[in-house]
């Protein structure tokens, strides 16, 4: 039936209605909002029109306009498909450039659906304040598929409820103030693909005062010492912030809760805002508490209800909480020890299990949760953050978690983490490190710590105490989504960065955890992911994360265990196991996935390594457990798994650990002990104490201080692979020719996880592009992103190439990746080094094939993700610093010799581990002679355990080395070359010198 013909019986209808139901002819005309006539373009922000979202790659719906002869509005429709595992929709927004509509008029919104009669809800939100329709109040509602055939859907805009996760930072207003409207989105049904229609979306009705006005209270907890006042502020708040044209009265009274009136005064009255109340008046209700004969108490609750008459009531009863007191856990001055010990025996097992459970913040809305499950931690995953993205707002969001913790019994505070895996990377505007494969190329594990302790300030600055970093995986295949993870492939040179750890936490037995400008650490991931084999992932379209290491035990000892335990012996207070699963050769079990290992967890790690932190699971981890959920949460558990982080499936969690408790499968000692562990951390970090976030040091966050730090860390990282004829450094006056994808994008350069867990290219955070250095040391530079522009006239081009960004499996090689540079950047490459002497960067988290290229070019250097401050990068092309970086992973030729590493039988890659010109100093002369003499004098400094005087003779003999091989690089030579780089960092340094030799002599 088309439009017209609906219309028409819709008047015959009206017409046999009573009296009263016709009066709604008084109210206004329906107002389009979308009619799918063509009028609305398909385009994304900041420009006006639909589009289209999603989880993932696959999750986002197709969209077309549809021509139906039984479209009930116009001519065509709004039709699409969709096959949804995690979430995914579509939304309109208005163009940002144009003012917000106004919508404050009508009763609500309604448009027309094509039933499907599938029993599945779908969702529709409302974009409302705010600067544009990304950056707005999110308000939300659904209706249910269960009819077939058009129906027009009606929806009063009382209906729709605040959305709590993913809000600017504890919203504008929390009023659908209607007056700024920035559009609408539909979130689609998942689970089973599907097709849907919709047409007409419009608004309808006459707005009534129950809608433009509301009445708020300024927190939903008010803790207070005993015998204190609470003072609770109610505000009248209206749409437009008119004033109220029929008067709103607040009835408000004392009652239930867990306090007594012993603990209180009772309270009962009444105000009122009369007729013409401007909006944003507020008046007080004080609640006074008593100071009553128990000197020791948990803390109490005292509801105060609020009766609104004439606006919406607020959406929860304010609570005013007697702070616990009087308890010994409470006292500072004991040992960690007594007061986990008094703590522990007052918990009930819901408490307790509270505590072993993890939350997203994005899933516990404005934090009540907190309070109802007894939560013990909450998280922001890569990319969940406030809006804006401030220090500040980071701060006052957390702050109001941490109050809803004020509301449990014993006031337990949470312990919130993030992955602040290069700086604290989700915050702009931080501090952005070169990611961890370029620190283990800097070979300087006192910068190492430096830029640990830059990232703790930051992160603790916004109130966050926690950091799930560093991981202290050993790569072994540059194929791996993760490798710019790893500090190297050879474990002693991960373990010689691990001075990150003190950087983070500190003194090794925690003292300095509770310093404002220190976080607690965690080593991951727990054990071997970086030696998963590819093509073993079973993980959607990965092909090697989370996939199966398969090892004997010595191995696994000797190259993956080993950081862990200089891990533990650094004191790191938190352990992640890892996704992949184990498969110890001759042991029987076949693969195991980490998060089960009771023999690893339980056995090796607590046991045998003696960590008494606590360990907390990865990202749903347990759920890649085989068997049923309650199976994963028993297995894990009893594995030794303290906390668990169930970002959206906490309450499942919760309730699952209770219940296998009371049944016997998970015993009270492992809760006791996992909680245990958690606590005594907690106490550690000062979180009793001092629960709010220090932003004292807020100002520092992005300083030129902490920038200098992460600017000297780039310019160490950077690797000199080739320097023919001596094109680099630079000089100030020479005609630069700058080139590729790389040399101007800040995202590029950051790499994944960075504000976003994939990060993105382009200008997402401040900071300094390679090419804008280059800019500042430059008297004549051309800048031609694909080489366009004419080349002549230049003494020199810098080509910066390599990848876009990437985190985890999806940077998978064969998973939409490999290891070749573009083909706009191998053209670039090629016009430029055929034009005029060239350099090569290489800016990307894994080596990338060079391959023929390599004789067309100059000089090549391997920039890994260098961060936010290109100026380091530019410091070592301009001689402002030398270069000495050294590779920490081996260069291949080619993707077929893949996995290679220092230490194989059969070893003949384009770059060994460790190769690294300088131009620090000149290289010594002598030949043979020279190298037999610096190994003499290595050996004795070995002896004496002379440290630094061995490492500097050694680095006497490598250069000698690489001068003689150059690029004329073959097996002989890179086998000793790499295996003394090894040496080196086990301190047997008269043993490398001699490998070194080898390598000269095979040159």
């Amino acid at each position: 039936m088309r439009r017209t013909a609906l219309l028409v019986s819709a008047a015959l209808l009206t017409s046999l209605l009573p009296l009263a139901v016709a009066r709604a002819a008084d109210d206004p005309p329906p107002v389009p909002v979308d009619r799918f006539e063509g009028e609305v373009p398909f385009a994304n922000p900041p420009a006006g029109g639909l589009f289209t979202w999603g989880s993932d790659t696959d999750d986002p719906p197709t969209l077309r306009l549809s021509s139906r002869d039984d479209a009930p509005e116009g001519d065509q429709v709004l039709s699409g498909t969709y096959d949804i595992s995690g979430y995914g929709g579509f939304t309109h927004d208005f163009a940002f450039a144009e003012p917000a509509h106004d919508w404050s008029a009508h009763r609500g919104i309604r448009l027309w659906w094509e039933g499907q009669d599938n029993g599945k809800k779908v969702a529709l939100e409302l974009k409302d304040g705010g600067a544009n329709g990304e950056a707005s109040e999110l308000w939300t509602t659904s209706f249910t598929d269960d009819f077939t055939g058009w129906k027009q859907i009606e929806i009063p805009f009382t209906d729709f409820a605040y959305r709590t996760d993913y809000q600017p930072v504890g919203g504008i207003d929390h009023v659908l103030g209607l007056t700024q409207m920035w559009g609408y989105a539909v979130t689609l049904p998942v689970g089973a693909p599907g097709q849907f229609a919709m047409d007409g979306v419009e608004l309808y009705g006459r707005a009534d005062q129950s809608l433009r006005a509301s009445v708020l209270t300024d927190s939903a907890v008010y803790p207070v010492k005993e015998g204190g006042t609470a003072t609770v502020k109610v505000t009248l708040a209206t749409t437009g912030s008119a004033p109220i044209d029929e008067p709103v009265t607040v009835a408000y009274e004392t009652t239930g809760g867990s306090a007594s009136t012993s603990d209180y005064t009772p309270l009962k009255g009444e105000f009122t805002f009369p007729a013409g109340t401007a909006s944003g008046t507020t008046r007080t209700v004080r609640v006074h508490t008593l100071k009553d004969k128990t000197a020791a108490e948990a803390a109490e609750t005292v509801p105060l209800k609020l009766t609104v008459t004439g606006a919406k009531a607020p959406a929860e009863t304010p609570q005013v909480v007697i702070d616990a007191h009087g308890l010994p856990y409470l006292n500072s001055k004991l040992p960690v020890r007594k007061r986990v010990a008094d703590l522990l025996s007052r918990m009930s097992l819901a408490e307790k299990t509270g505590q072993m459970t993890q939350a997203e913040r994005g899933a516990v809305g404005t934090g009540a949760d907190i309070t109802a499950d007894d939560l013990g931690s909450l998280l922001s995953g890569g990319g969940s953050t406030p809006t804006p993205n401030t220090p500040a707002a980071w701060a006052k969001m957390i702050d109001s978690f941490q109050l809803r913790a004020r509301a449990t019994r014993f006031q337990i505070p949470l312990v919130y983490g993030v992955d602040a895996v290069h700086g604290h990377n989700n915050l702009v505007g931080a501090t952005v490190m070169p990611h961890n494969i370029g620190i283990g190329a800097t070979r300087d594990p006192a910068l190492a710590q430096r830029t640990g302790a830059v990232t703790a300030a930051e992160v603790r600055a916004t109130g966050i105490p926690w950091d799930f970093a560093p991981c202290l995986c050993v790569t072994r295949d540059e194929r791996w989504g993760r490798s710019y993870e790893s500090f190297g492939e050879d474990p002693a040179l991960v373990e010689s960065m691990e001075t990150v750890v003190q950087g983070l936490q500190g003194a090794r037995d925690g003292r300095d955890l509770k310093d404002d400008d220190k976080v607690l650490a965690t080593a991951k991931h727990f054990v071997g992911d970086g030696g998963t084999a590819y093509g073993s992932s079973t993980t959607g379209t990965y092909t090697i994360d989370q996939g199966v290491t398969t090892v004997t035990r010595q191995q696994l000892e000797a190259i993956h265990l080993a950081p862990y335990r200089t891990a533990v012996d650094r004191g790191v207070g938190t352990v992640m196991p890892s996704y992949s699963s184990l498969d110890i050769v001759g042991d029987g079990r076949g693969p195991v996935k980490m998060h089960a290992r009771a023999d690893m967890i339980n056995g090796v790690l607590k046991d045998k390594l003696g960590f008494d932190g606590f360990v907390i699971s990865d990202w749903n981890g347990i759920d890649q457990i085989p068997g049923d959920y309650a199976s994963d949460v028993r297995t894990s558990v009893n594995a030794g798994v303290d906390m668990v982080m169930a970002p959206y499936a906490y309450k499942d969690f919760h309730t699952a650990l209770v219940a296998e408790v009371r049944a016997g499968r998970v015993s009270e000692k492992r809760i006791d002990d996992a909680v245990s562990r958690i606590l005594t951390q907690k106490f550690k970090l000062g979180l009793f104490e001092k629960p709010y976030a220090d932003t004292s040091g807020a100002s520092k966050i992005g300083s030129a201080g902490h920038r200098a730090v992460a600017r000297q860390a780039a310019a160490e990282s950077q690797v000199l692979l080739k320097n023919s004829g001596g094109v680099l450094p630079l000089k100030k006056s020479q005609k630069v020719y700058v080139a590729g994808s790389n040399a101007d994008d800040i995202g590029n350069q950051s790499g994944g996880w960075t504000v976003t867990w994939q990060g993105a290219s382009g200008d997402i955070t401040p900071g300094a592009t390679i090419l804008e250095a280059m800019r500042r040391n430059s008297a004549q530079l051309t800048y031609s992103k694909d080489a366009s522009a004419p080349t002549a006239g230049h003494d020199v081009g810098v080509v910066v190439v390599g990848e876009a960004p990437y985190a985890e499996g999806v940077g998978d090689v064969g998973n939409g990746n490999d290891l070749e540079l573009s083909a706009a950047d191998r053209a670039a490459v090629d016009k430029v080094c055929a034009a005029m002497k060239c350099a090569v960067l290489i800016v990307s988290g894994r080596p990338q094939l060079i391959g023929d290229r390599l004789g067309g070019i100059d000089a090549l250097v391997a920039s890994w993700l260098p961060g936010t401050e290109g100026d380091g990068v530019a410091d070592v092309l301009y001689g402002r610093r030398a270069f000495t970086g050294r590779l920490p992973v081996t260069w291949p030729r080619s993707e077929a010799q893949l996995p290679i590493n220092v230490g194989d039988p059969t070893y003949d890659p384009q770059f060994p581990y460790g190769w690294g010109l300088t131009t620090l100093t000149k290289v010594p002369e002598g030949g043979v002679a020279t190298l037999t003499a610096l190994g003499a004098a290595a050996g004795a400094a070995e002896r004496a355990g002379a440290d630094d005087r061995g490492r500097a003779l050694v680095e006497k003999a490598r250069l000698i080395v690489q001068q003689k091989a150059g690029p004329r690089m073959t097996a002989a030579v890179a086998a000793p070359f790499a295996d003394a780089e090894h040496l080196l960092l086990t301190g047997r340094y008269g043993e490398a010198v001699r490998k070194l030799t080898q390598a000269y002599r095979a040159a």
